[in-house]
């Protein structure tokens, strides 16, 4: 039987975090066999590993309903679960979306770090954004205009928006079917809706209706996704770290250390996993 580990990312209160399923040898199973598990885990996502060198491992990710190309927060418990069980130091994993580099370290708390692919950013069209706003329940004036709209990618695509408030970013109630419909057309994993607090912290919210479920408590391939779009718009000079404080208005807080390096498209994120 198939033991599948649950695990709490970018946490260490099993009360917060995002929670990913975690299935450290996967190599005899099926997609069938991956969606029907990811399904009865019933996390935004499952990640299941298969060890093809020493530390190397191929890696794939399912929600409830699909598979992903790739998942921050699932990498993470992955890292920190392998680390737990043959020691800290580099992993390799080979996922859909490309290689990822990580490294763990830590004793009685893992801290686990990847560094993403190549990130890329581009302006939103006026068109995406518009329907993006309805479907949100928002309008042009819930967006903070200093903070222009993109489509950002570090392995998957995610639609960033900037809340004009933090009340604004707080108050999430969007429809459901209407917004999942248009992020599967445009090829959307989440929407980023998020709101600087100062020059290193951000708060932020990812609704997520593509992968079965309201929001995410912690994204780290959009915050990896964020930190290129922060590199895009030319905000960042020197090597930034960023805090995202996600999962807060749910109950659920995450934290999710940010580094982005003028010289460098990759963004590493960096957090902790707790055993659930």
């Amino acid at each position: 039987m198939t033991e599948v580990l649950r695990y709490t990312a970018f946490s260490t209160d099993p009360a917060g975090g995002n929670p990913a399923g975690v299935v450290l040898d996967a190599h005899e199973l099926t997609d069938t066999d991956m969606q029907k598990i990811a399904a009865e885990v019933g996390y935004s996502e499952t990640a299941f590993a298969t060890s093809t060198a020493d530390r190397h491992y191929r890696v794939r990710y399912f929600s409830p309903l699909a598979e992903v190309a790739f998942c921050g927060h699932a990498t993470i418990a992955t890292a920190v679960a392998l680390a737990q069980r043959t020691g800290t130091g580099d992993l390799r994993f080979e996922t859909p979306a490309g290689p990822i580099t990580l490294q763990t370290s830590g004793q009685e708390t893992i801290t686990a770090g990847f560094t993403s692919v190549p990130t890329r950013s581009r302006p939103a069209t006026d068109d995406e954004l518009r329907r993006t706003l309805d479907a949100l329940g928002w309008s042009g004036s819930d967006l903070d205009p200093a903070w222009p709209a993109h489509v950002a990618f570090a392995g998957n695509d995610h639609l960033v928006l900037a809340a004009a408030t933090r009340d604004r970013l707080a108050r999430l109630d969007y429809d459901f079917d209407r917004l999942g419909d248009l992020m599967r057309e445009y090829g959307w994993t989440t929407v980023h809706l998020f709101r600087p607090e100062n020059e290193t912290t951000v708060h932020a919210r990812d609704p997520f209706p593509v992968g079965g479920v309201v929001e995410d408590p912690a994204t780290g391939a959009a915050a990896a996704a964020f930190g290129g779009y922060l590199r895009a718009l030319g905000k960042v000079t020197e090597p930034r770290r960023i805090t995202i404080i996600q999962g807060e208005d749910m109950g659920r807080r995450s934290e999710l250390l940010v580094d982005v390096r003028p010289d460098d498209e990759r963004v590493t994120i960096t957090g902790t996993a707790t055993p659930l």
